[in-house]
């Protein structure tokens, strides 16, 4: 008789990892970050609080991971860069607004930013992890337009990603007006024109 296979531990730490991700990002949409648990994370991935507590410090910690797994995936794609700069950000951000506008993308996003406004260390992991990585692939977008001479030369291209990303995030975030498209291309179109070379 052929011998089993031996169990691949590999397999299931990433089975059991998947299972706690899931938990959490279903749990704080369902409950909100204050009710958010370890107990609670664990009881529903089917795993024990220990098998949490081994692999992350906190909620927080296992909530930034859950929420940011697959971000370096994305951001290293870039930006399209179809030689129309106005085009491609309006792209970008329209698929962006729609993503801001899921309650299933939006539990866990205003979570951390609420939890990070008291938590320094977990602030600084989320820009780390989410904003900083975003905010260069604007910036290499603006770039590749100032060499195609659709961005002014001289222009400080982290404070023109700032001009058109804070902005966005402002109005998401203190829900001041509603993130449409028609909003997203009139954002686009009015940084621009600080932007483009003169004449």
């Amino acid at each position: 008789m052929a011998d089993k296979a031996a169990p691949d531990p590999t397999r299931r730490s990433e089975r059991s990892r998947r299972a706690i991700f899931d938990a959490a990002l279903t749990l704080v949409g369902e409950a909100g970050y204050d009710r958010l648990t370890i107990e609670g994370i664990a009881a529903r991935a089917g795993v024990g609080k220990q098998t949490i507590y081994r692999w992350w410090p906190s909620k927080a910690a296992v909530l930034l991971d859950a929420f940011t797994a697959g971000v370096d995936e994305d951001y290293a794609k870039g930006l399209p860069d179809t030689g129309d700069l106005a085009a491609d950000l309006k792209c970008v951000l329209r698929a962006t607004a729609d993503q801001f506008n899921d309650p299933v993308f939006q539990a866990p996003y205003r979570a951390l930013a609420a939890a990070g406004a008291s938590d320094a260390e977990l602030s600084r992991s989320f820009v780390d992890r989410l904003l900083e990585p975003g905010t260069r692939v604007y910036t290499e977008r603006l770039r590749a337009a100032q060499e195609a001479g659709e961005v002014a030369a001289g222009i400080d291209l982290r404070v023109a990603v700032e001009m058109l990303l804070s902005p966005f995030s402002q109005r998401w975030l203190m829900r001041t007006g509603d993130l449409t498209h028609e909003y997203v291309d009139t954002l686009v179109d009015q940084v621009l024109c600080g932007l483009r070379p003169r004449g």
